[in-house]
């Protein structure tokens, strides 16, 4: 199944479990104006095809102590698809990096980081994303604010 191939009731589904997956199967089936069992077969469908990957709890960073959101531009030495492999292999392994994502322009990698605060964030600056392979400049921004922030895909 394709992103194509979707029609305007799958559509309904996937926007309504990005928003709340954990609402019994009748209740979705509703919104989508199917049976439970018609529903509950859509969804099996849209699992099988891959389009749905996996459900998720969304946590507020705040309250575990992750008062503290960064982005960090991370360009390295050498652009080889070693060095790629190397950096993408143990960026992995640091916790506090969520995201990481390969770019075309200025920089080689941007990192979304999470930190208690700004002392923490120069720790894991130092301890953590300054001594993965093969990097030679770091540039951070501290967000200020969330202005928008969306889970989900438009479908």
């Amino acid at each position: 199944m394709k992103s194509h191939d979707l029609d305007k009731i799958d559509k309904i589904i996937l926007t309504e479990l990005q928003a709340n997956s954990r609402q019994p199967i009748a209740e979705l089936a509703a919104k989508a104006g199917l049976s439970p069992s018609a529903c509950h077969r859509r969804v099996k469908l849209l699992e099988e095809a891959g389009i749905i990957t996996g459900y998720a709890a969304t946590l507020d960073r705040t309250l575990l102590g992750l008062a503290n959101e960064f982005f960090v531009e991370v360009s390295l030495a050498a652009q080889t698809e070693e060095a790629f492999e190397k950096f993408e292999k143990a960026v992995q392994r640091v916790p506090e990096v969520l995201e990481c994502h390969l770019m075309s322009g200025q920089f080689d990698y941007l990192l979304r980081v999470v930190a208690a605060d700004t002392t923490d964030y120069e720790r894991i600056h130092r301890s953590r994303i300054a001594r993965l392979p093969g990097v030679q400049r770091i540039q951070s921004s501290l967000a200020l604010r969330t202005v928008k922030a969306r889970a989900g895909y438009p479908v």
